[in-house]
This record gives structure tokens, sequence and C-alpha cells, in this order.
């Protein structure tokens, strides 16, 4: 009886040891981390975690919070919110570099305007699917401030903050208020922002840029109505996604007009394409606004 209690002691003891033991895999021995579960060592190694395509990823039964993979379809590392039920991509190393993304990465396919000969991306930047109806909320992707990367301020759901930026990349993911004129995200503005395929802040993928407001006239000279539409109806199947206030952070005119930014600096603001049931047009409005974007190959 006495052996038969001493091997329940070692079990249990052996048991509790690897419940709470730290591992360390390193090529000099050394000990990991106090803080740390596993510390991985190497000054010649890197790490891989599980690389999976989107179909594979898609099959995990039950994902955990947190967990971790690196998708080989969109070249990102992703995470699983068990909160909101879908992954999301937080840094990319593929047509995306550096951008942060509000949930799935928004997939590069291009459709051409026979009229105008331009080709552009088939979706808004941030959705998930080109759009099947003016009011599809899949296809109706991230709203960004004029001339700022794709740092998680065009999350529909992005914290606010009421500080202005002096840089070019303010180094937070907070939505910009600005309530003083020129109402510009920016302390100083910055009109050589979004400029072209290799401009500041870009915040396209590679081989994409925003669009001039000349093009979005060419496009809007193509359309078979002069509305809304005529701007689902047109090869760019274009939605209304609505806008974000400058002033408070919150989302407008969602499912009613379509808001998106031109490259085109005019004065202290910005052009954009603007349309709803009965008219559509190219506008200015001050740069801290959240609109769309939709953007064109450069060819």
């Amino acid at each position: 009886m006495k052996s038969i209690r001493t091997f329940f002691v070692i079990i249990a003891l052996i048991t509790t040891y690897s419940l709470e033991a730290q591992v360390s895999v390193s090529s000099d021995g050394s000990d990991p981390n106090p803080s740390a579960m596993l510390d991985v060592k190497s000054t010649d190694l890197g790490m891989l975690i599980p690389r999976m395509t989107s179909a594979q990823r898609d099959a995990i039964t039950n994902p955990a919070e947190g967990l971790l993979i690196f998708n080989i379809t969109t070249h990102c590392y992703e995470g699983y919110s068990t909160q909101d039920v879908r992954w999301y991509a937080f840094r990319c190393i593929g047509p995306y570099p550096g951008a942060i993304h509000c949930g799935d990465v928004t997939e590069i396919l291009d459709v051409t305007n026979p009229t105008t000969q331009k080709t552009w991306m088939d979706r808004n930047l941030g959705a998930s699917q080109a759009a099947t109806s003016s009011t599809d909320t899949d296809s109706y992707g991230d709203l960004y401030q004029w001339g700022r990367f794709a740092d998680g301020h065009q999350c529909r759901n992005s914290g606010t903050t009421n500080t202005l930026s002096s840089t070019n990349t303010p180094g937070h993911d907070k939505f910009i208020l600005a309530l003083d004129i020129p109402n510009d995200w920016r302390s100083t503005q910055n009109d050589n922002l979004w400029q072209g395929v290799n401009g500041i802040n870009n915040p396209c993928p590679k081989g994409y840029r925003l669009p001039t407001d000349t093009e979005w006239n060419a496009e809007l000279a193509s359309w078979g109505s002069n509305n809304g539409t005529g701007a689902f109806n047109s090869p760019l199947k274009l939605t209304k996604a609505g806008g974000r206030n400058y002033g408070n952070g919150n989302t407008f005119d969602v499912g009613t007009k379509g808001y998106y930014w031109s490259s085109t600096v005019d004065d202290i603001g910005s052009n954009f394409l603007e349309f709803g049931s009965s008219n559509a047009e190219m506008k200015n409005t001050v740069r801290a606004r959240g609109l769309s974007v939709r953007c064109i190959k450069d060819l």
C-alpha cells in the first residue's frame, strides 16, 4: 500500500511540474525569462507560426480567443476574436505592407470600365466583397481621413482623440477630431499626401492609388444616370457607405449616400465624389472627415 501511495505522489509531482514549467528553446541552453512561459532565443533563425490559406483557416473548429496564424492567401498575420466571431489581420507583408486591417484583408480583384478604359479595384478599401446592392453592408468598407495611412483609424468603430497630429504618422489608431478651421487631422496641413502610387501614406495596395477628381468625373460621365442608381449600376458598383463626422466621430448617411475621396487638393480641403438618390457630383470638404476609398490601378 505504501508503494502505491508513493507512486501517486510521484505522479502528482510530475503533473504539477509539467503544468507550471517554463520552456526555453535556444541554442545556448539558457534559462527562459522569468516572465515567459515560452522563451525562444536565436541570433540566426526565426520562428514560424502555423501557415495556412483562408479556406484552411475557416475550417478550424471553434478557434480560441487570440488564436494566431499566418494567412498565406493574404500574406497577413491574423488573430481570432471570439467576441466578434471573426479573424482580424493585424500586420501584412504582402500587397498591404504595414497596414492595419479592420477585418478580413481586402482581396485585390480588378474591374475595368469599357468607356473610360480605367481599371479599379472591384470593391471599397476595407470591404469583404464586391457590392451586391447599393446598401450591401459587407461592401461598405472603411472610412479614411484624407491623407492618412491604414493605421486603424479607418475602422468604423475606432476610438477618437481631440489631439491633432504634428506629423504624417500620428502613431496611433484613433480617428482624430478636428473642430477648428481648417478641420484637418494634421496641425499643419500637408498637400503632398496621397499623391500617386508612391505617394506619402497611400493606403492602397501595391500598384494602386487614390483617383484624381478628373478620373472620378470621367467615371461619373459614363454612368447611365446621375445618382446612386447610376453609381451602383456602373462597372464599379459603388455603394452608399456613408461617412464619419470630424466633430464627434459618429457615422452618418450610411445606406443613403456614398462619399468617395479623390487625391485632389483644393484650398484647405480635398475633393470627393458624392451621390444619393437624386444626384451625383464632385464636391470639396475638410480633410478630417472620414470617407470611402476606391483604389485605381496605376497603369
